[in-house]
């Protein structure tokens, strides 16, 4: 009897150990093949591999992440409002349009995920139109982002370009 009840011991143990980890109850069902989680960390880490790690206290150098988009149509709207400026630096119109092509492309760079270059064309529309006050909730958000993941955001004139884009 006693060897008959270790024996059983053995196999119920023996079982256990092969059912596998406990599912949570509160975790979330697994995605579909196709689906790209939608995290915090998803937003801001995908793509990246850490540039150097934090020093004690400190913050992480940013690094660029993020889809790779079609800018061209966007870009040669910036460049068509910048010569426009050139021309004019102290026109209003021409200001006004600089901010909205900056605008346009900080949006879908946004959509992206290229936080970093959003980061730079908000800041430029904000130059040029100091009364925009979404390219400013932008920029507050941005970098409230970077700041809770213990990162450092791109300084001023420091952001990356948009990540190339090939067909």
């Amino acid at each position: 009897m006693k060897k008959l009840l270790i024996v059983s011991f053995a196999i119920a143990l023996m079982g256990c150990n092969n059912a596998g980890k406990p599912v949570p109850q509160n975790s979330a069902a697994a995605p579909a093949a196709n689906d790209r989680p939608q995290t915090a960390i998803a937003h801001s880490l995908e793509n990246q591999t850490p540039s150097s790690a934090a020093p004690a206290g400190g913050k992480s150098r940013w690094t660029q992440s993020g889809d790779p988009i079609d800018t061209k149509k966007l870009d040669g709207a910036i460049a068509a409002a910048e010569v426009a400026l050139r021309k004019s630096p102290n026109d209003a119109k021409a200001k006004k349009a600089a901010a909205e092509a900056y605008l346009e492309r900080a949006n879908a760079l946004t959509g992206a995920r290229q936080y970093a270059s959003a980061l730079g064309d908000y800041r430029r529309v904000v130059k040029y139109d100091p009364s925009n006050e979404e390219a400013k909730n932008w920029i507050d958000q941005i970098i409230g982002i970077y700041d809770s993941m213990g990162r450092e955001s791109p300084n001023e004139g420091e952001e990356p370009p948009p990540l190339p884009f090939n067909k």
